[in-house]
């Protein structure tokens, strides 16, 4: 049996993951746990194969909580639900880590489908998603944006630092490299254009 966790937004409902999965004969919905502080913790007690992230949060949101999930799991594969039409969903253009993609209108047979596959150790990036973003223009980079939504959900440089295991002074140039591209003012403007743009939620 696969042991699939799902992970959301608090007060989100999203995809029908569990609807979906509950009538696979060969995998098992073990709960769906919400994106908090203790997720990585409650979500290592619950033993997964395959942790697929519904979320309203942007990619580059999502990166620093999968990385902490892989830390905490590292076995488990992470399949994150993208909507297409949000630029900010989009597939970073180069990342060798764990995240998997698939588009969140998606039929419940290709969802299944997908955690069969991340199960047997194989990755999933769904095409349309792939080439939708081969054809954007990104102006910040994912690591840029990545660092900026630590920033706006409060964290401090030395927060940021240790999340992303970066020194403060590469944090405080990626922030200063943003405020340049963004040509805002400062640190607030710049996540509120960034926001603005459909980088981040």
């Amino acid at each position: 049996m696969i042991r699939v966790v799902v992970v959301r937004d608090e007060g989100y409902f999203g995809v029908p993951v569990r609807a979906f999965l509950e009538t696979e004969p060969d995998m098992h919905y073990v709960a769906t746990l919400p994106i908090n502080a203790d997720l990585a913790q409650r979500a290592a007690q619950l033993w997964p194969a395959v942790i697929v992230i519904d979320t309203e949060y942007m990619v580059s949101q999502v990166l620093p909580i999968a990385d902490t999930l892989h830390t905490a799991i590292p076995s488990c594969a992470m399949l994150l639900l993208c909507d297409p039409s949000k630029r900010g969903m989009l597939p970073p253009r180069r990342w060798s880590g764990g995240l998997n993609f698939l588009i969140k209108s998606a039929a419940g047979s290709s969802l299944a489908e997908s955690v069969r596959r991340l199960a047997a150790g194989e990755r999933v990036v769904s095409p349309m998603l792939q080439a939708a973003s081969l054809n954007t223009d990104r102006g910040l980079s994912t690591r840029e944006l990545e660092v900026l939504g630590l920033a706006a959900e409060g964290e401090s440089v030395k927060e940021i630092a240790g999340r992303l295991f970066l020194s403060g002074g590469t944090v405080r140039n990626y922030l200063s490299a943003v405020i340049a591209k963004t040509g805002a003012r400062n640190r607030l403007d710049a996540i509120r254009i960034a926001r603005k743009e459909g980088w981040l939620r």
